[in-house]
Parts: C-alpha cells; structure tokens; sequence
C-alpha cells in the first residue's frame, strides 16, 4: 500500500467505513466514535447530517479489502 493509502484502522472503524458506503436508509447503526474518527481522518464527510464516504475513503476501502480478509480469519 502507499504511504497515502496506508490507514491502520481498528475493527469499528473498518466496519463505519464499510456501512457508510450504503445508502443512509440500508444502514444498520454505526458507532459514533468511529465514524468521528473516520471524519478527523478525512475518509468520511458529513453531509446533510449524514456520514459520507470521500474520495480518499473510497480509495482506503478498496485498498483494505484484502487486509480486511486477514480479520474475518
């Protein structure tokens, strides 16, 4: 991975990322804090007072994807 795709997030977070990515009425709850976090880190926005993924969370989420195999192990 890049230095700039390079995001060492923890299970809660990889999981608001992966749930913000639905539309807002497919969404189960997401954590408050981690999505807090995903928006400091600039992988989410808030829009319209809902979380939204940005272009970097977009590239962040693809990137992980097969990091995120090695968890479901």
């Amino acid at each position: 991975m890049t230095a700039e795709l390079d995001y060492d997030l923890t299970p809660d977070q990889w999981e608001a990322l992966k749930a913000i990515r639905r539309p807002v009425s497919e969404r189960r709850s997401l954590r408050a804090s981690a999505v807090q976090q995903l928006l400091q880190l600039r992988l989410a926005d808030e829009i319209d007072g809902a979380p939204e993924l940005t272009a970097l969370g977009r590239k962040v989420l693809i990137r992980g994807s097969s990091s995120l195999l090695d968890l479901a192990a």
